[in-house]
């Protein structure tokens, strides 16, 4: 998955089906449809402050802590296989990914704050050049 930690191929689950997708006269004869899912509750792979991590960033995905990734975009099945391991390694890359740090709020320079100001001067100097004169004045 990446350089630290691996998946063993025995903690995940793989199940086949028909694919809708292309696949000719024999589409409705071959199991070209991938489903690979891995138990991130229970899995001892996986150390357990990653473990609690992604099963906060995939709660919307899990299901009784098991995240499913389904492939079927190709005609081999083989290939969804693959396409399938790829795409649960990166969504869990994404899940275990530590928290980007804390911005570090800043303030406006003076150059930043005379131009919104000058900026502002020269918009209402416009809107004012807009308004219709009665000639009352």
């Amino acid at each position: 998955m990446n350089s630290w930690l691996a998946i063993p191929g025995g903690e995940l689950r793989e199940r086949f089906s028909r694919s809708s997708g292309p696949g000719g006269q024999s589409v409705n004869t071959t199991d070209s449809r991938v489903e690979l899912s891995f138990d991130i509750a229970r899995s001892p792979s996986l150390p357990e402050r990653e473990k609690s991590r992604a099963l906060a960033r995939l709660d919307a995905r899990l299901t009784d802590g098991v995240v499913t990734v389904a492939a079927e975009t190709e005609r081999s099945q083989l290939m969804n296989r693959d396409a399938a391991r790829a795409r649960l390694a990166a969504l869990l890359r994404q899940a275990i990914a530590p928290p980007p740090p804390p911005r570090v709020p800043t303030k406006p320079t003076r150059g930043a704050r005379e131009r919104r100001l000058a900026d502002k001067k020269r918009r209402a100097q416009t809107k004012r050049h807009r308004r219709y004169n009665t000639g009352d004045d």
